[in-house]
């Protein structure tokens, strides 16, 4: 793709936002930087790229005269159905995403695409860490929070991107092909930008679409949603199940080991073995085995990082245990699904924090499962009046709303008892209070640290 003198307009000035300028001021693009924030706003991001002499900034709003534009760039964070971008489609003008860009751009590295609605950070990590221990340059990118732009000119032919992809970045791929795709789940999320779980599910489908029989695609049998995509799957399907001994692929046998039987029958380890609690990290890890082992990964690589792999950042990580209360940050949480997989991981009685920005995600079953250990609850951001009336039609009494982080942590470490957890796991998007889920992770963190 040459983009020499190319005008280039880039919508959404994120974390991808920069490292994609910058590559395209490095091929000799006029880039026009577009963003709906102002100028002070994004004066920290500014000062990242002052030393570039080919952008100009449209800030503050959008464009109206996008007739002479070669090519759109659009950050994952930007909706496709704004009234500018629709114009540059009705003018034929070539609409990608950074994921797509990095792809067309890149030297034929091998593209592992992970995607579902919850786990794809902990099974790209977990993926990650068993190429790199076999020895494989490797690189974990994609929503993870590395801009996959920044491996082109580094990753050749013999490297390894383990990608993980949001449906906001598959919704702009075109020619993106993984070697290996996989698809964890569906639940309710991101209804705010989708509309439907049928748009929803359209989007996250999009990483399979390239595929052919040279190409390999891991599948959640246990998930209905997954399991129906299958026949519209040109690769080669791989399945994985913990609830079904399947005649093919990667399940649990009676006496709980992984097996993977696909050209052979392995009996791996046992689910015990694993360094990862709960139903969904054995879902996590069995998805991983399917990705790796398919890639032709040493079996003993696989089951050492399996045994030792430690919990990613801001998923269930704990934090501290000050008087017998153990603190735990699952800020990674940010949908109803995936506290509820937080919450049913613990025994013990759980004060949980939650509340956030509202994805028009309904409340209903996490409160519902909720009630089996959740003790009381401690609300904030905008979502917390909407949960906190759920909640008490569910028979929810001990309900607390704060303002801020801290005095979630201090209202937290009040009311909870020895033997208990404190849960930061919101079920919901940080964008009403935080940049990122991580900056929210971090507040919540110190806070803890800060108590006494």
């Amino acid at each position: 793709m040459n983009l020499k003198n190319k005008k280039v307009l880039l919508v959404g000035l994120a974390k991808t936002g920069i490292s994609t300028i910058k590559h395209l001021d490095k091929l000799g693009a006029n880039i026009i930087v577009n963003d709906i924030k102002d100028k002070e706003k994004l004066s920290e991001i500014l000062k990242e790229l002052q030393d570039l002499n080919s952008v100009e900034y449209i800030l503050g709003y959008h464009p109206e005269n996008v007739d002479d534009i070669d090519l759109a760039v659009v950050s994952p964070g930007v909706p496709l159905d704004l009234p500018f971008i629709l114009k540059l489609k009705d003018n034929n003008i070539k609409i990608m995403g950074e994921v797509e860009l990095a792809y067309t751009l890149s030297e034929n590295p091998t593209f592992i695409g992970i995607t579902g609605t919850n786990g794809k950070t902990t099974t790209t990590s977990l993926v990650g860490e068993i190429f790199k221990k076999s020895q494989v340059d490797t690189y974990i990118v994609g929503n993870i929070g590395n801009p996959v732009i920044d491996t082109v000119g580094v990753a050749d032919e013999k490297s390894v991107l383990v990608t993980e992809l949001s449906s906001f970045q598959l919704e702009s791929i075109d020619t993106f092909k993984p070697k290996v795709s996989a698809i964890l789940n569906f639940t309710e999320d991101h209804l705010n930008r989708h509309h439907t779980m049928e748009n929803y599910i359209e989007a996250k489908s999009r990483i399979f679409m390239n595929q052919n029989s040279d190409d390999f695609c891991i599948l959640n049998y246990d998930d209905e949603k997954v399991r129906a995509l299958s026949e519209k799957v040109k690769a080669k399907k791989i399945f994985f199940s913990r609830k079904k001994q399947l005649e093919e692929g990667i399940y649990l046998d009676k006496d709980n080991n992984i097996v993977i039987d696909i050209n052979e029958k392995i009996v791996l380890l046992n689910k015990e073995d694993l360094s990862l609690p709960g139903n969904h990290n054995l879902e996590n890890c069995m998805a991983a085995v399917g990705i790796t082992y398919v890639c032709n990964v040493n079996i003993e690589v696989i089951k050492e990082v399996l045994k030792t792999f430690a919990a990613v950042e801001h998923r269930q990580e704990f934090v501290k245990d000050l008087n017998g209360v153990m603190f735990v940050n699952d800020s990674k949480g940010t949908n109803p699904d995936s506290t509820i997989k937080a919450i049913q991981s613990y025994k013990n009685k759980i004060v949980l924090i939650a509340g956030g920005m509202d994805k028009q995600s309904s409340f209903d079953e996490l409160l519902e499962i909720a009630k089996n250990n959740v003790r009381a609850l401690v609300l904030l951001g905008e979502t917390a009046p909407k949960i906190e009336k759920c909640a008490k039609e569910k028979g929810f009494e001990e309900i607390y709303i704060v303002k801020n982080m801290k005095e979630a942590v201090n209202t937290s470490f009040k009311i909870a008892n020895k033997n208990e957890v404190v849960l930061l796991s919101p079920a919901c998007a940080s964008w009403d209070m935080y940049k990122s889920f991580e900056v929210r992770g971090n507040d919540f963190k110190e806070n803890v640290h800060n108590l006494k």
